[in-house]
């Protein structure tokens, strides 16, 4: 393994971790490849928690690549585990009818009606990986399926079912722990993150069974009905012989393991004997698997049985979501990556992972929230373009904006999201009308093609579509409230009047938001360029009254769009007409 000088980016926590997993791979396997690692469930949507399962080792595999190491990152795609239950709010889906599957292997299970893939993991695995592509994220994929299946687990299996005495000694020491009291909440839980924990795998935390025959850490599917409501009724090492009988069906028979592909190890034995047949450095684990008696803890003791070692393991906390009321396309269960990346370019998805440590829980923002993730996004930006941007903040750009492939694909032109938001809300689809306005933005430099824009305006424009109710869309007026008109006093006349003088020699948007906020200011015989220290406090009043009079008499409402963005879509000629020229 090369040895290349560290990263200057040594402030943040991936390039600690980075530190920690070079040192740890060169004690236990010098001269061969880091080994990182992911457990993904296609049980169902892949949603944006379990996305950090996968963000926080690439960021630190990419930090190693970076810096000229060779790196696997596996991701184990669970899809040998059973069928736990129906999710709900799948197309396509009829709960009656897949319930009939519960029990057997995702990889056996029919996907959804209308699906193009060949079953049920699969389906749910195409949309992750696709959406895993246009993050920038590299891994090598391993199905558990055909592992189990093609027999590359055998001689594990085998070990484990000599060695179960030692593993039911371990798991032994657990079974009798009572878990500890809950601590009460100080804080409501947000409901993603109440969904997140039930479909994270915790649900999972099988250790096999004990019966008259003892125990055994295997579980065969059953020969007849191919689900795993299975006990095993004996087994002898010598001959590998194992009997079992299926709870279900009835059906029993007596197989040799050494020939028998049809089964697995369960969950706590399953993923340490992973860990030591792929030689993992670096996995970390939901807060879920890391708990006192659970699988990560419980492994470390059993991965020794296999005669490897636990990984580095930090616990990663749950990622939350604000907007879900709002949410359409993932209907019934949390949102997925692709919901995201729908809304969001893959940088700002990138960088919300990787600018929090593991432990540290955050939001994924569907609702007005996003528009100032956006903000502070660009803010960023243009602090690391002017040098200006402390080490922390740099590094999670940089690790945000490329790989140690390249740089991420990214948009020519980023105008704010907020007022391509606005644009997209007001144009309603016509693209005309926005490369208009956006050339109205900045007339010295206009766009030549909205595509300038591109993928950030496309994106602004599915979240007005998918997470703006209707009740909240822009619709400008066909025409003047001629009755609100009429009822203005002088004042507010005059308020009209400077806005209308002023619109020809201020039609940009610099132009249009000097003027809107200065009408107030000139009213109360101030110079329009008076700062808010040298004015009163009254004029900030006056300044919501005189807006909220301009939403009434352009859209019908008390708020609306950026005013100065607003005034651009509807065009000069349809403003005068609106405020009564």
């Amino acid at each position: 393994m090369p040895i290349v000088a560290q990263s200057t980016e040594t402030t943040d926590w991936v390039s600690r971790f980075a530190d920690e997993v070079i040192e740890e791979s060169e004690r236990r396997a010098p001269g061969k490849p880091v080994v990182v690692a992911s457990g993904l469930s296609p049980s169902g949507p892949i949603h944006l928690g379990n996305l950090r399962e996968v963000m926080t080792p690439h960021l630190v595999a990419d930090e190693i690549r970076r810096r000229g190491h060779q790196v696997r990152h596996l991701i184990s795609w669970d899809d040998y585990d059973r069928y736990r239950k129906v999710p709900q709010g799948i197309p396509g889906v009829e709960e009656e009818a897949w319930k009939e599957h519960i029990g057997k292997p995702l990889t056996s299970v029919p996907a959804p009606k209308g699906s193009a893939h060949p079953n049920w993991a699969e389906h749910f695995k195409a949309a992750m990986t696709e959406s895993l592509a246009e993050l920038g994220v590299e891994f090598d994929g391993i199905s558990q399926t055909e592992q189990y299946t093609s027999g590359v687990y055998r001689e594990q299996i085998l070990h484990a079912m000599r060695h179960r005495g030692d593993i039911d000694a371990v798991l032994a020491q657990y079974r009798t722990k009572k878990a500890p009291a809950k601590k009460q909440q100080q804080k409501p839980v947000d409901e993603a993150e109440l969904e997140a924990a039930e479909g994270s795998g915790a649900a999972a935390e099988d250790d096999g069974s004990s019966g008259a025959a003892g125990y055994f850490p295997y579980k065969p599917y059953c020969g007849n009905c191919e689900k795993d409501f299975t006990t095993v009724t004996s087994y002898d090492d010598d001959s590998t012989e194992l009997t079992y009988a299926c709870s279900v069906c009835g059906f029993s028979e007596t197989v040799r393991l050494n020939e028998f592909n049809r089964g697995k190890l369960v969950w706590k034995v399953d993923w340490p004997m992973r860990w030591a047949y792929e030689g993992v450095i670096f996995e970390p684990s939901g807060v879920d698997h890391s708990s006192p008696g659970s699988s990560f803890q419980v492994g470390g003791q059993i991965v020794g049985i296999f005669g490897g070692k636990q990984p580095i393991g930090p616990m990663y906390a749950f990622v939350g979501i604000s907007g879900m009321a709002k949410m359409s396309s993932s209907k019934g269960g949390v949102p997925t990556p692709a919901d995201a990346l729908q809304i969001m370019e893959p940088q700002l998805l990138r960088w919300l992972y990787a600018r929090r440590r593991p432990n540290q829980s955050f939001k994924i923002a569907f609702d007005q929230e996003i528009q100032r993730l956006y903000d502070e996004w660009d803010r960023l930006d243009a602090k690391v373009a002017d040098g200006s941007a402390l080490p922390a903040d740099a590094a999670a750009h940089s690790r945000a904006v490329r790989t140690a492939s390249g740089e991420l694909p990214r948009t020519p032109r980023p105008l704010p999201y907020r007022t391509l938001a606005s644009v997209a809300d007001i144009t309603a689809g016509h693209e005309d009308q926005a490369l208009r306005i956006l050339s109205d933005l900045d007339p010295a430099n206009p766009p030549a093609t909205l595509d300038e824009a591109r993928p950030r305006y496309d994106k602004a424009e599915a979240w007005i579509n998918t997470h703006v109710p209707a009740d909240q869309r822009t619709i400008v007026r066909a025409e003047p409230d001629a009755e609100l008109l009429k009822s203005l006093d002088e004042r507010a006349q005059q308020s009209l009047r400077l806005l209308l003088d002023g619109l020809a020699d201020n039609w940009s948007l610099d132009g249009l938001t000097h003027l809107v906020y200065g009408v107030p200011k000139v009213q109360a015989g101030f110079s329009a360029d008076a700062t808010p220290k040298e004015l009163p406090a009254e004029i900030k009043t006056a300044q919501r009254s005189f807006f909220a009079l301009l939403y009434h008499l352009l859209v019908g409402r008390d708020t609306g769009p950026r005013l100065p963005t607003l005034l651009l879509a509807v065009g000069q000629e349809r403003v005068r007409g609106l405020l009564g020229e």
